[in-house]
């Protein structure tokens, strides 16, 4: 019995050492950022088998085989209809900032798609503003009907939009819903969702999640996108969930979520279709001959006099691709910078680059709510604040709800707004879209927005946070730690 004991220990060990030496090559030979490469490894090396498991389920981001070869097999069609976009849409230079090149050049390199000019935008702030809005467009519908959101979630002027919905397919209008697995897991196994399916509207369940696809997928790559377009006419992207904010999360003490939108009319209106077209497809099971001649790809005609660059981003896209955008972004700002955001973890480049433009004497300016839903999140980001307070940069805590808009703006010159955060899940393992505005009167109006969100928000009392309690710096500390991996 000795024996047997003696070996059953000794071949758990040996296996707990295989794994973790094969696991520490595997992540080192990979080459990522260091710091997430050296969570990983003193998470493996010191939790026995735990961390081993955490980093199979959490540490790569697989999309799944089959899941690949089928988006790969309509990429083709998608790439056709970039060809065509290219041939017929002419853009004058001259009439973007110079200040905007690099990264219109680097964003059309990186993620293939061209300004598209002739685009009229209207700032939505709140989300009331913004569900009247929609409401009403799809009110209108006569063709179809796009919507692709993280959540929905019952309740409120939400419950209003699916119903908008309904009376749309009803009248015989094509309605198409495509929700995270994850982010409207409650809405997906509600009774409006059958509602909506029996009026013969189709919904579908984005990156399906589940205790076993665990084990061959990593589950917590999500869509994060927020797209809303009707009849190629419409659309509406930026950071607002399918969510009433007087009904959304009250329980987490944290007030009501504040979010920005953007309603476009015109060509770029075009490639927000494509990116819903591309998303939905790739969770259909659809015959890559299908595609051929898509009919709601069809040329949008100008609106307005707004040059915009679509930029959609996540695993699968160019690796890095919207993070080294957003650095590009940064170190093009030559007077001021201005970033909202609501989880703000970025890695040590980003830092730098934030750094680097105070002390080049860039006014440079970051809102960030007060309180947050997460609280490793908000550990987190409190870690990095006393640097960045050192090098001149302002925080500014809004205190009147969870700042829930992402956006920036660039020497009053132009702008970014979309879905992305400043931390590593939306730089590396969320589906993203992010609309660069190279327009000066769109950039005015979201710094308007920005300073009325600044007048709501506390300037960071350096001296007083300094003196924060060793407890409190601890905790931030160690939520630092595995920043890499949130």
């Amino acid at each position: 019995m000795d024996k047997y004991h003696l070996f059953v220990t000794t071949s758990i060990l040996l296996a707990d050492l295989a794994i973790r030496l094969l696991l520490s090559l595997r992540i080192i030979m990979r080459k990522k950022e260091a710091r997430s490469t050296l969570a990983w490894l003193v998470l493996i090396l010191l939790i026995p088998f735990v961390g081993a498991i955490t980093y199979l389920i959490l540490g790569e981001n697989r999309l799944g085989q089959k899941r690949a070869e089928h988006a790969a097999s309509i990429l083709p069609a998608f790439k056709n209809w970039v060809s065509s976009l290219e041939k017929r849409i002419s853009i004058n230079k001259r009439e973007i900032n110079a200040s905007c090149y690099p990264v219109e050049l680097q964003a059309l390199k990186v993620m293939g798609l061209p300004t598209l000019p002739g685009n009229d935008l209207e700032l939505i702030e709140g989300a009331d503003k913004f569900f009247h809005a929609l409401i009403k467009d799809i009110d209108q519908a006569q063709s179809f009907c796009f919507l692709e959101f993280y959540i929905w979630k019952e309740g409120g002027l939400a419950d209003e939009v699916a119903h908008a919905v309904i009376r749309a397919a009803s009248r015989g209008v094509t309605c198409q819903v495509l929700l995270d697995s994850i982010g409207s897991a409650s809405f997906l196994t509600g009774e409006l969702v059958k509602k909506m399916r029996h009026s013969n509207v189709k919904v579908i369940e984005c990156l399906p999640a589940g205790i076993f696809r665990a084990l061959f997928v990593r589950v917590d790559l999500r869509n994060h996108r927020k797209i809303a377009i009707i009849d190629r006419k419409v659309g509406y992207t930026g950071s607002q969930n399918l969510v009433d904010p007087h009904f959304f999360k009250q329980e987490e003490n944290v007030g009501e979520w504040i979010d920005t939108m953007v309603r476009v009319n015109g060509p770029v209106v075009e490639a927000m279709t494509a990116t819903f077209l591309f998303d939905w497809f790739v969770e259909n099971d659809l015959n890559p001959d299908e595609l051929s001649g898509i009919k709601e790809l069809t040329e949008v005609q100008p609106a307005g006099n707004s040059q915009v660059q679509l930029v959609p981003s996540g695993p699968g896209f160019v690796q890095e691709g919207i993070h080294d955008l957003l650095l590009t972004t940064i170190y093009t700002a030559r007077k001021e910078l201005i970033l909202t955001t609501p989880y703000f973890v970025p890695d040590n480049t980003i830092l730098i680059a934030l750094k680097s433009a105070a002390h080049r004497g860039v006014e440079v300016t970051i809102i960030v709510p007060e309180k947050n839903d997460s609280k490793l999140v908000q550990y987190a980001s409190r870690a990095r604040y006393s640097e960045l307070s050192r090098s001149g940069i302002k925080i500014k805590k809004f205190s009147e709800g969870l700042l829930h808009a992402k956006t920036v703006t660039v020497d009053n010159e132009y702008s970014l707004i979309g879905s992305v955060n400043l931390d590593m899940r939306s730089f590396w393992l969320n589906f993203e879209l992010t609309l660069f505005v190279y327009d000066k009167d769109f950039t005015c109006t979201l710094r308007v927005l920005q300073q009325k969100y600044m007048q709501r928000a506390k300037l960071l009392d350096k001296d007083h946070f300094a003196k924060r309690p060793f407890f409190s710096r601890l905790k931030e500390n160690c939520a630092l730690l595995v920043g890499p991996l949130l």
